[in-house]
């Protein structure tokens, strides 16, 4: 059975010009108000992004100078300081014989002070950090064991994990630096025994472990990353600039594990 609709209702259903033309006036309001509602809401936040520009700028500039007047502070001061005590290992070394029991100790001493001279300079400068002619994050702590943990007090050494991968530069120095903090503040603070250092190249992720098995950090202490002790803040503030992450596992008479991680794709040079 086939329906048709009225000639009346036809007539009835099908729009007229007058209400077609009203119609469109209607979409064109709405069209227009639309258009200035998102004009409108475009040009907000286009001065928003100027003040936010506005606002990284000033803080960058601020930043620019606070690092100039630390810089100014830090040669005045720690450096200066530096060399000073440096030339008087230097004088007591030359009045000491060649078979003085202390002469070994001064020199390691020595050498660690030039080597503190010549990265003060360097960041001083706004110099990169030179890395050494490996170019290996696990040299560079392999090197720091020799020259801090004497084999004839603690047992040290340095593990590798993967297949080590070609490293930014500036990223290899700040997880130095923090391994290095980590490092210090055990020998001079755990009475550890042994200590071991882990550089693992996993598939997603690159990742450095410092061990101990010392006297520990009391675990209020590591929740709290107090800056007053041992640098934990410093620890997690100079990782948080690279987009690495610190995790401290300690507790009283259990030794320390300090994690540091950081994505491949941060890491790795290109």
């Amino acid at each position: 059975m086939e329906y048709r609709v009225p000639q009346n209702e036809q007539n009835r259903l099908l729009p007229s010009a007058k209400g077609q033309k009203q119609n469109s006036a209607n979409w064109q309001e709405c069209t227009d108000a639309i258009s200035l509602a998102t004009g409108i809401v475009h040009e907000r936040f286009r001065r928003l992004d100027g003040k936010q520009r506005k606002r990284e700028l000033d803080f960058r500039e601020a930043r620019r100078l606070e690092g100039l007047r630390i810089a100014g502070e830090l040669h005045d001061s720690l450096l200066q300081g530096f060399l000073g005590a440096s030339l008087v290992v230097k004088l007591t070394l030359q009045e000491m014989t060649e078979d003085s029991p202390a002469r070994a100790s001064l020199n390691r001493a020595a050498h660690l002070m030039q080597r503190a001279i010549e990265e003060g300079r360097a960041v001083l400068q706004g110099l990169r950090y030179a890395v050494v002619a490996s170019g290996s994050l696990e040299r560079e702590f392999s090197d720091l064991l020799t020259e801090l943990a004497p084999a004839s007090e603690a047992q040290a050494r340095v593990l590798v994990i993967g297949q080590p991968t070609a490293l930014k530069p500036e990223i290899q120095r700040q997880i130095y630096l923090i391994g290095r903090e980590a490092l210090v503040n055990a020998l001079r603070h755990s009475t550890a025994t042994s200590f071991e250092v882990e550089v693992a190249y996993l598939r997603s992720h690159l990742r450095v472990l410092v061990r101990d098995n010392g006297c520990g950090i009391d675990e209020r202490i590591v929740r709290s990353g107090r800056a007053s002790h041992c640098g934990l803040l410093g620890m997690r503030e100079r990782a948080k600039g690279i987009g690495a992450k610190v995790r401290i596992y300690s507790r009283r008479g259990a030794g320390t594990e300090v994690q540091i991680s950081i994505p491949c794709g941060i890491a790795e040079a290109a």
